[in-house]
């Protein structure tokens, strides 16, 4: 049985999870943890028959409960310090939270290695999303044009999206897409170029109307190939991928990062 404390338990994305934890034969929601909520039980805090402590922060709930497993869906400002303090007591993590940079994750991992824990995140983990990121790569292999819209809703502040920035990142790996115009050669502010991810081009809206959406364009000569990621209104499309990497996530000390990892064998 692995016992699991989910961060953000109050947020957006925790109710069909939450309820996805409880359902499962070999998982077991023990805590949760959300500033607003502390001192209630998680039923009591999301009106799910679940069970588990609502905690004010992520060091109180780890101490307080045997905890294997942190799901981490809380906010771009939360997030690294909750994933620090889940290592530090040598508990798993998987990060569902979007706004850690490469550098940073960088430094998550030696720090995880050394204290002989997992931690595994995804820009997003929707099976489909990672997907179209196995698919961009492939097509990256072979065209050499390609830039990124990242659509969100007004309330996001953090930009690019994670799943935005994990596609980007997974592209240059394959390689970088050659440039149009170059930057030094542009009239006008360079900003509206978009933002330089891992050698890709990333443009980000925030406008009401909006959850999430990811596209990629690659252009040819006389062609175009779009790719896009649309999730609907509501979190379920993450519970599957969630669950997944909860399992999985105490596999290999360190942080990995991308569902692919776990969906498919070898690169793309």
């Amino acid at each position: 049985m692995t016992n699991v404390c989910f961060a953000g338990v109050t947020g957006w994305t925790a109710p069909p999870i939450l309820a996805a934890i409880q359902a499962a034969d070999d998982l077991h929601l023990v805590a949760g943890v959300a500033r607003s909520a502390a001192g209630r039980s998680v039923a009591d805090a999301t009106g799910l028959d679940v069970g588990g402590q609502v905690h004010a922060t992520v060091p109180e709930a780890v101490q307080a409960h045997d905890v294997d497993v942190l799901v981490d869906y809380t906010s771009a400002t939360a997030v690294l310090a909750n994933v620090e303090a889940a290592v530090d007591a040598g508990v798993h993590v998987v990060v569902g939270s979007s706004g850690l940079t490469a550098e940073e994750y960088a430094e998550l991992d030696g720090r995880a290695r050394e204290r002989g824990v997992g931690v595994f995140a995804a820009g997003n983990f929707s099976v489909m999303a990672a997907i179209l990121n196995r698919a961009a790569a492939m097509a990256a292999e072979h065209l050499d044009h390609w830039e990124i819209l990242d659509y969100a809703g007004a309330t996001k502040p953090d930009v690019p999206s994670g799943t935005a920035r994990e596609l980007a990142e997974e592209l240059g790996r394959v390689r970088r897409p050659e440039p149009a115009v170059p930057l030094a050669d542009l009239h006008g502010p360079v900003e509206a170029r978009g933002a330089d991810v891992a050698g890709s081009r990333v443009h980000s809206l925030r406008l009401p109307g909006f959850v999430v959406a990811t596209d990629i364009v690659f252009g040819g000569a006389g062609e175009r190939l779009v790719m896009r990621h649309d999730p609907g209104l509501g979190p379920e499309p993450y519970v599957d991928g969630t669950l997944l990497a909860v399992r999985r996530v105490g596999d290999v000390p360190g942080v990995r990062r991308g569902l692919g990892t776990l969906l498919f064998s070898g690169p793309a």
